[in-house]
């Protein structure tokens, strides 16, 4: 998968706080509130402390006693005291914040990625995902506990230390509104860069991983044909292309610390070569003098730490944009789904007919054929055709992984409007196994499953001989390729015998088995027919029409239709 090196100027673009974090994460809304009154806090132990050490140089030129210097000097200590402990709060408030936010933020994404579905899943990268919901969120800590509470200080204390200043000299004051607005454009100009080198860096990221899982998936395919070397030299490639974009941002992070520093640097000595003069020829008082300049650095501090916060943040802002993104996706289809509003499943007792009408089913810019049959309970159906007629994507589109034209109705209520979950038991040809024992894969979704029914669903697939105690590792390791086939039929069986679901739906669940084995599976799925239930099949084998009721043939080319024609 190469990504577009092309930066989009709408995601490139400095957004301080962006206003989607407020909408999708409730939580960092009161942490904005807490925030901006313990910066209010800190701006007025800033003052007070810069008061009180003016106060207590003043009087010690001036020749008060130690004694008399003592209230002042525990005054100074009490505020050192709760500038510190303001400091705390602030970094205790950001870090539950950032906990929270990174909780709703990774279930709002788990959301909406089952709200889009399976046929938006499809075009994505999974591992680009992880990354996101992992790594990606888990950098909001230094978003929030860092970059957030310093721009909010910063809009809470400049104001209000220009404003002491103004008050106390307004020719200093004047000169730091004059000279303040040149840390802003340069961080803006700074932040464009940043902000520019930082999604190539997480672009870069996010190819490695989906590079590295490909080849980690494929790696068994790779090897047999003899590219195993060139598929690792091509993940080294990757990696060295994010080591040179991470320095590329270190770069840029260390130039514009350096910039922000020279100017504030620059703009503070201004301040004081001003205050010196006027202390010298008498036109400025020693206290006013010293507390301005005392207060001068406080006044650039906050703009200042912005700008080298917001490196430490560009990491979890990348990823927001991409959670943000596909949040807005889900919300987006959500408003504009034309279908009617999701109803509960017919119960499984009642049985009940699935019908299809004029089927099409969208693929790129085209759509299939139209499909039209009816599956009546105690029935199994089988589609035939050729690869690319669009037999699996008929099972697509009755689980919802595809969208379609047509009407489609199962005990009489249209399928888009039942959660697919509810009513269909599905087999497809990867077996999709999780890491976990053999019976808790043939049990997914029960939350109390039963053994003896487990062991039965394992029995009608023909995979008896396994062990529902053996475990697993990840995609079903340690299982052949037809042991892994049969467990994936298993569990479609296993829900229909626990009631949740009246219609099995088999893509091609006989691929990997032996001519006996496959009589054997042909022999369960007719059982479970005669026991009621509705079976779809889907087989290229010709042994499948023995237990075939009615065979639906599809044909590739659009002018050959379907038809449907009786065992």
């Amino acid at each position: 998968m190469e990504e577009d090196d092309r930066e989009d100027p709408a995601r490139a673009s400095v957004k301080p706080v962006d206003p989607r974090l407020l909408r999708y994460a409730s939580a960092s809304r009161g942490f904005f509130v807490a925030i901006a009154l313990i910066a209010l806090a800190q701006t007025a132990v800033i003052v007070a402390f810069a008061w009180l050490l003016t106060s207590a140089i003043t009087s010690a030129i001036d020749g008060m006693p130690p004694a008399g210097l003592a209230p002042a000097l525990g005054w100074l200590a009490a505020v050192i005291a709760a500038r510190a402990l303001l400091l705390w709060a602030r970094e205790a408030v950001a870090s539950r914040a950032a906990a929270r936010v990174q909780t709703q933020l990774r279930e709002a994404l788990i959301a909406a990625v089952g709200t889009l579905g399976p046929e938006w899943l499809a075009g994505r990268s999974s591992a680009a995902l992880a990354i996101t919901a992992g790594r990606g969120l888990d950098a909001l800590e230094a978003y929030f506990g860092r970059y957030l509470p310093q721009l909010v200080q910063t809009v809470v204390a400049t104001p209000l230390i220009l404003a002491v200043m103004w008050w106390q000299d307004w020719i200093s004051g004047l000169t730091v509104l004059l000279t303040l607005p040149l840390i802003p454009i340069f961080m803006v100009l700074i932040g464009l860069a940043t902000r520019a080198v930082q999604q190539r860096q997480w672009r870069t990221l996010q190819h490695l991983a989906s590079r590295f899982s490909d080849t980690v998936q494929g790696l068994s395919t790779l090897k047999v044909f003899g590219r195993q070397h060139r598929a690792a030299a091509s993940v080294a490639r990757v990696t060295d292309e994010y080591r040179r974009e991470t320095m590329r941002v270190l770069r840029v992070s260390f130039l514009s610390g350096f910039a922000l520093e020279f100017l504030a640097s620059i703009s503070v000595a201004i301040v004081a070569v001003s205050i010196g003069f006027r202390l010298i020829d008498g036109a400025l008082t020693l206290a006013v003098g010293l507390f301005v300049l005392l207060l001068a650095p406080e006044a650039y501090l906050p703009l200042r730490q912005v700008g080298v916060q917001f490196h430490a943040a560009a990491e979890g802002v990348a990823a927001t944009d991409d959670v943000f993104d596909v949040l807005d996706a889900a919300r987006a289809s959500a408003g504009s789904a034309t279908g009617h509003s999701v109803l509960p499943a017919p119960r499984v007792s009642e049985g009940g007919a699935l019908v299809v009408r004029d089927l099409r089913v969208h693929r790129g810019e085209g759509m299939l054929p139209p499909v039209a049959f009816s599956a009546a309970p105690g029935t199994v159906t089988l589609i035939e055709g050729p690869s690319g007629a669009g037999k699996s994507s008929v099972f697509a589109a009755l689980r919802g992984a595809a969208t379609f034209d047509g009407g489609t109705e199962y005990a009489g209520a249209d399928v888009r409007t039942l959660p697919a979950s509810s009513w269909l038991a599905w087999a497809g040809q990867q077996p999709g196994l999780l890491a976990g024992s053999i019976a808790a894969n043939v049990a997914l979704g029960d939350p109390a499953p039963d053994a003896g029914l487990v062991r039965r669903a394992l029995d009608l697939a023909c995979a008896d001989s396994l062990d529902p105690a053996l475990e697993l590792g990840v995609q079903g390791a340690g299982l052949s390729g037809g042991q892994a086939q049969r467990v994936a039929v298993a569990r479609a069986f296993y829900r229909y015998l626990r009631g949740g679901a009246a219609v099995i739906a088999l893509d091609e669940p006989s691929s990997a088995l032996d001519l006996d084995t496959e009589a054997r599976l042909w022999q369960g799925v007719r059982a479970l027919a005669d026991d009621g239930a509705v079976v779809l099949l889907i087989s290229h084998r010709p042994s499948a029409r023995a237990v075939a009721d009615a065979v639906v043939r599809l044909a590739v080319r659009q002018a050959q239709g379907p038809g449907m024609v009786r065992a």
